[in-house]
């Protein structure tokens, strides 16, 4: 198959969908791979690494919309992207389409295959293709968030980690999913003192048995929010529920009692953001100020550290992909139902329910499109 890769054009994006290791691979495979021009070379891939690799290099992204069966990306396609769209071609990327109407609606309209990394599951009902880059997330939500604190960044003023006789500073964090877990990492490591919510309490247990009492569970049917995040000198947004708009847990009400110069790292931007003060920023301007309260609302916190996110978005997503081009995308879903979870929108239909629900579509389910 013929398989191109486009430059991000998102602003501040830098990954690439990906590397010339992969291109390698998917060449072996007998695939002809198409990169757009200097595609990789803000995440540290050069162009003659890809045509080493076996690569064609094309001058503009049309090029590859035009000729390609496949396009493989990082971030849902910008608007000029979806118009070049073409029917039938298949799209493997991040989507996030439950927080984006109009994207889901030029997919629809385009008539193409859309597969959502953040969708596919494993036989544990886990997301494999999202949680690479929620856990750089979750990562860099502490170390975006103490800087944040910093004076000179409108924040307390305040060293998370703290100083010899003086005390670190305190993390909420919403979720104890992927994100939670890699910021804990880092907010322990940095020995703030670490609040982690999330629903399941088998999930705290298995979160207390990796950090000990280097953290504090909160069960969140069992608290009161209101005072945990009156609390937080960080609060870290981190609640995921797959493939839809993420729940308000933080009302604009509660930033009244959230300590002047605090700071929300709100982590699930991508889904609609789980403050209700939240809005997306750019890496180029990442926050704003909502009563007092530093919010740092990034949609693409990964594109920062494009070489490390690259790279590990690759080690999930391309198994799949060499499924995907070496079977066709029928025979490649419709033998594997996790893969299959991906699949969000088809010539046409919704196929993911969380996204019909919230747009009001039909939903069709996947594995009756596919053979449609």
């Amino acid at each position: 198959m013929k398989i191109g890769v486009p430059k991000e054009i998102k602003p501040q994006e830098n990954r690439i969908g990906l590397t010339p290791e992969s291109v390698k691979t998917l060449v072996s495979e007998g695939h002809e791979i198409i990169i757009e021009n200097n595609g990789g070379f803000e995440a540290g891939f050069e162009n003659d690494q890809y045509t080493s690799a076996g690569a064609k290099i094309a001058n503009n992204a049309s090029d590859i919309f035009n000729d390609a069966e496949i396009i493989v990306k990082v971030k849902e396609p910008q608007k000029i992207e979806v118009d070049m769209i073409r029917e039938n071609q298949i799209v493997y990327t991040y989507l996030h389409l439950a927080a984006a109407k109009e994207l889901t609606e030029g997919l629809i309209k385009s008539k193409s295959i859309n597969i959502a990394y953040e969708t596919v599951t494993d036989d544990n009902g886990r997301l494999p293709l999202l949680a690479p880059m929620s856990a750089v997330a979750g990562r860099m939500s502490v170390q975006a968030g103490a800087h944040c604190l910093e004076k000179n960044q409108k924040g307390r003023g305040l060293l998370l980690g703290g100083a010899p006789g003086v005390s670190g500073g305190t993390v909420v964090i919403l979720g104890g999913g992927v994100v939670g877990e890699n910021a804990a990492v880092i907010a322990t490591g940095m020995q703030a003192k670490v609040h982690i919510v999330d629903k399941s309490e088998a999930r705290l247990k298995q979160l207390v048995e990796m950090f000990d009492d280097k953290i504090i569970p909160e069960q969140s049917d069992k608290i009161d929010l209101n005072e945990l995040v009156a609390e937080a000198d960080l609060l870290i947004g981190g609640v995921l529920i797959p493939g839809a708009e993420a729940p308000k847990l933080v009302t604009k009400d509660m930033l009244k009692f959230m300590k002047r110069g605090s700071v929300i790292v709100d982590v699930a931007i991508d889904q609609g953001g789980c403050v209700e003060t939240s809005k997306p920023t750019t890496h180029g301007d990442p926050t704003y100020i909502v009563d007092d309260v530093v919010h740092y609302c990034v949609a693409n916190m990964p594109g920062g550290v494009p070489r490390t996110s690259t790279i590990a978005l690759n080690n999930a997503t391309l198994p799949h992909l060499v499924k995907l081009a070496n079977k066709g995308y029928k025979e490649a879903l419709g033998a594997d139902k996790n893969f299959l979870a991906g699949l969000n929108v088809h010539k046409g239909m919704v196929t993911y329910k969380a996204v019909a629900d919230v747009f009001g579509h039909e939903f069709v389910p996947p594995e009756k499109a596919i053979i449609s």
